[in-house]
C-alpha cells in the first residue's frame, strides 16, 4: 500500500500538479487516510453516506417556506437552468449548448422510462436549485443536490428531495442512497429520516 500511494503521487507530479485531491471511499484500504496524512494531506471534504428505507413509502417532509415549483429537466430550457444552478453552486463553467441539448434529450427519455433524471426547483419563476436521481435496480441513487445561496433556508432542497423520493417510490425502489456534505445537505437528510452508514473523505495532498 505505501508503495502504491507513492506511485500515484509520483505520477501526478509528472503532470506538474501542485496538489492532488484523493477521494477515500468506504471500501478503500483502512490504512489509506493515515498514509495520506503522513504525506501532509488534509481533509478537504467529508461526505456522509446515508440511506433511507422506502419499502413503506416516502416520509412526509415539512413544506417549504416559499412556493417551490419542481420541474423535471426534460426540455432544453429546464436542462439549461439545471446546468446554470449546478455551475453557480459547485463551480466550473456551464456546458456548451449542444451538451445541454443532449442531456435534455436523455432526461426526456429516461424520466418516463423510470431511469431517473434531474429536477429543478423554481422560486418566483427563477431557478433556485437542482438535484439528480438514478434508479439502479431497487435503489434510488440521489446526487448533485444544490441550491443557490440566495434561496437557501427556504425549503428548496426539501422540495427537490420530496420529488425524487416520490419518483423512487413510484418506481418501486426500496432504498434511497446518497452521499451528502456534512455541512450542508447532510443535516437535512438526517432530519428526513436518512441513517448514516459511514463517511467518505477527500484529501488535499500537496505534491511539492
Amino acid at each position: 500500500m505505501p508503495a502504491g500511494v507513492a506511485a500515484v503521487l509520483d505520477r501526478a507530479r509528472q503532470f506538474g500538479l501542485p496538489r492532488l485531491y484523493w477521494h477515500v471511499r468506504l471500501d478503500s484500504p483502512a490504512a489509506l487516510p493515515d498514509l495520506l496524512t503522513a504525506r501532509g494531506a488534509t481533509v478537504a471534504e467529508t461526505l456522509d453516506v446515508l440511506a433511507l428505507d422506502l419499502r413503506h413509502g416516502a416520509p412526509a417532509l415539512p413544506a417549504p417556506a416559499r412556493d417551490v415549483e419542481v420541474r423535471w429537466a426534460t426540455d432544453l430550457g429546464t436542462a439549461r437552468d439545471a446546468s446554470e444552478v449546478a455551475s453557480a453552486v459547485f463551480g466550473g463553467s456551464v456546458p456548451p449548448e449542444e451538451r445541454i441539448a443532449r442531456d435534455a434529450s436523455q432526461y426526456a427519455a429516461g424520466v418516463p422510462a423510470g431511469e431517473g433524471g434531474v429536477v429543478v426547483g423554481y422560486v418566483g419563476g427563477k431557478a433556485a436549485g437542482t438535484a439528480g436521481l438514478m434508479v439502479a435496480g431497487a435503489v434510488a441513487r440521489l446526487w448533485g443536490g444544490s441550491v443557490v445561496e440566495a434561496a437557501r433556508g427556504q425549503g428548496v432542497y426539501r422540495a427537490l428531495l420530496a420529488a425524487r423520493l416520490d419518483y423512487g417510490v413510484a418506481r418501486r425502489t426500496t432504498m434511497a442512497l446518497v452521499k451528502a456534505r456534512v455541512e450542508t445537505s447532510g443535516p437535512i437528510l438526517r432530519r428526513a429520516g436518512f441513517l448514516p452508514y459511514g463517511q467518505e473523505l477527500t484529501f488535499d495532498v500537496p505534491l511539492g
